[in-house]
C-alpha cells in the first residue's frame, strides 16, 4: 500500500494515479448530532435522520447520517486529498455506490482510495478517465462507505 502520491496535489495529473496505488489520508471528520440533523431536514427528512427521540425506536436504534450526507463528506476529503486540483476534468459518474454501516453522531470519517483503472481517452488524447474505488472509514476501522468513482484527468 502506498501512502503518498510521488507529487503533490497541485501538481498531479492523469499519470500519476497508477494503478493498484492504494492511499490513506490521515485527516477525519467528526459526524455531529447537529449536522446530521441539519442535513437530514434539508435533504431526507427521514425520522431516523432528523428526530433522536424516534430513532432510538426506529430500525437503526438511533440516530443516522443519511446515506447522502455520508457520500457528501467522502466527497470533501476525495476533492481536497485526492483529486487533482490542476488536472481534474470533471467525471462521468459513479458506479456501485454502497452504504454499508449506519454513520452515527460522534463516528470520526477518513478516506481510503485504490486506484483500479486507468486509461487514456480514445477520442480526447488530452485526458484520461481513472476508475478509483474510495471508502469511507469510522473511527474503528469499519468501511461506512464504498463507491467506485469516475474521473477524466489531464494529461501531463
Amino acid at each position: 500500500m502506498s501512502n503518498e502520491f510521488s507529487r503533490p496535489i497541485d501538481d498531479r495529473y492523469f499519470d500519476d494515479y497508477v494503478v493498484g496505488s492504494t492511499y490513506e489520508f490521515p485527516e477525519r471528520v467528526q459526524v455531529t448530532e447537529a449536522e446530521i440533523v441539519a442535513f437530514g431536514r434539508s435533504f431526507d427528512p427521514q425520522s431516523f435522520h432528523v428526530d433522536p427521540e424516534a430513532a432510538a425506536d426506529g430500525p437503526f436504534h438511533g440516530l443516522i447520517a443519511s446515506g447522502w450526507h455520508t457520500a457528501g463528506l467522502m466527497m470533501r476529503l476525495y476533492a481536497k486529498h485526492y483529486l487533482s486540483h490542476v488536472a481534474s476534468l470533471g467525471g462521468p459518474g459513479v458506479d456501485e455506490l454502497r452504504w454499508l454501516v449506519p454513520v452515527r453522531p460522534g463516528d470520526q470519517l477518513r478516506l481510503r482510495t485504490t486506484v483500479l483503472e486507468a486509461r487514456l481517452s480514445r477520442s480526447k488524447p488530452d485526458r484520461g478517465l481513472v476508475r478509483t474505488r474510495a471508502e469511507l472509514l469510522n473511527q474503528d476501522d469499519a468501511v461506512v462507505l464504498r463507491v467506485e468513482a469516475l474521473n477524466f484527468l489531464a494529461v501531463r
